[in-house]
């Protein structure tokens, strides 16, 4: 009677191993990059949401942040990727930041400082992304310590 042999034997298993340690170091930091440049870009979108509602209270003549009369709110909610209280004395959940409007005016600067639950990236260089209104109306975006390779399109 002749035995068969079934099952794997130890080196196959090793090398099968390996192969998944090689691809899993490949594919680690590759995921943690997508992830911080959804992050980015999800911060360039939440902050650009309050160019709409700064533009309207500029046109307005409504210059000083608050939600008093003849004051602006932007209405900005807080955001999990964002450092900053809030600036119209609202209550912001735990763990949340808005970003933050300076130079309210012709010339509005609106910030958003990375935080919280950002990826390491981003919160170690304490980067930053800005709308910056120009005197003509129009917004350009620019960014502090954000890694090239993470920085949107549009933006610099």
């Amino acid at each position: 009677m002749k035995n068969v042999q079934k099952g794997f034997t130890l080196i196959e298993l090793m090398i099968v191993v390996a192969i998944i340690g090689i691809l899993a170091a490949v594919a680690i930091p590759q995921y943690q990059n997508y992830v911080a440049k959804s992050q980015v870009n999800r911060v360039l979108s939440e902050s650009g949401q309050l160019r709409t509602a700064v533009e309207n209270c500029i046109l307005d003549g409504r210059t000083t942040l608050g939600t008093g009369a003849g004051e602006c709110d932007p209405g900005a909610t807080g955001s999990n990727l964002v450092t900053g209280g809030s600036q119209v004395g609202g209550t912001l959940p735990a763990g949340t930041g808005v970003p933050q409007i300076s130079a309210m005016g012709a010339n509005a600067i609106i910030t958003a400082t990375f935080g919280n639950n950002a990826a390491a990236v981003l919160t170690d260089a304490t980067a930053s992304l800005a709308w910056e209104r120009q005197s003509d109306g129009s917004w350009e975006c620019t960014t502090s310590s954000i890694p090239t390779n993470l920085i949107p399109s549009g933006c610099q």
